[in-house]
Order: structure tokens, then sequence, then C-alpha cells
């Protein structure tokens, strides 16, 4: 691993990633802490354009997403297939599964982290609008992976207009 440090200085926080085992009993227990609404991100089907690397290419999981003041959580239940929340839950159950940062430019941070030394898990880019998602294995000290994210231009203008 590279000890030189390539600056992450336009990483923004975006949100914490909790894998669960049921969607609708997670749903109800934060509810009940007050953190709610939770709005379907992604409804358990498959998870178009991923480069599954090593993985099945039948993954689906459940994604709902809750703000919790300037907190965004992501719940996920894997539902179907190997999927690297999956094997988060078969290791450790229920817990937090990584941290998410937006960025500007995921191919060239995807890119500054390879040199950096981390090891790409699971990426996928969006073919309409632009943007997309990499996990990187940086669960080696801490147990948490990082996920870098360019949202589509479409949700980056709705998501600056949002005050969360």
């Amino acid at each position: 691993m590279e000890t030189s440090s390539i600056p992450a200085s336009n990483w923004k926080f975006d949100h914490v990633g909790i894998v669960v085992r049921d969607m609708d009993e997670a749903i109800v227990y934060y509810q009940a802490l007050g953190i709610g609404p939770f709005e379907i991100k992604h409804p358990g089907r498959p998870l178009p354009g991923s480069a599954r690397l090593g993985l099945s290419s039948d993954v689906e999981i459940k994604i709902r997403v809750a703000d919790l003041s300037a907190i965004r959580l992501e719940l996920i239940q894997p539902v179907k297939g190997e999927s690297i929340h999956r094997k988060f839950f078969d290791a450790k159950g229920e817990g937090v599964d990584h941290v998410c940062f937006q960025v500007d430019d995921i191919d060239e941070e995807t890119e500054n982290m390879i040199r950096k030394g981390f090891r790409v898990i699971l990426s996928g880019r969006n073919t309409q609008g632009g943007g997309g998602f990499t996990y990187f294995d940086t669960d080696q000290v801490g147990g948490i992976k990082f996920e870098l994210v360019q949202w589509p231009q479409s949700v980056r203008h709705q998501d600056q207009n949002e005050s969360r």
C-alpha cells in the first residue's frame, strides 16, 4: 500500500450503509427511534450495469434511505445471490457495512484509490446520466468499507437543493 497521500479534499460525506436481516423490521426499529421516513432507493431487483468482481450476476438487494439531520442512513438487505453485503452479513450479522463519500469524478477518484493500493471489490457505472459507485477493501482496519459515489447530474442538482 502506497504511503504517499493523494488528497481526498473533494470527498463529501454522503451516507452510512447498514446491512440488515429484514428490511421491514429494521424500518420499524429505526422509526421507533424517530428516524424516517424511509424512501425506496433500490426495490430488490438485480442491480443493472454493476461490475460484480468475482461475484454472481444474479445479486438482488433492497435499499431504503432516510435522512437524520445531516446524516443519511442507507439500510441494505441482501435478498439473493452472493454479494459484498451478503458476505458482510454472513460474517458479522447486522451492522455498519460502509461509509460513503460523494466525489466529483468517480473514475479519477477510483484510480487514485487503486494507486494507493486499495482493491476495488464492487463497482458500477450509470450508463444514462453519468456517475457511478465503487466499493473498496478498506475494512482491514476498523472493519468498515469505503464507497465512493458520483451521482448523476440530475440527482446532484436535486440534493443540492435539499437541506439535509
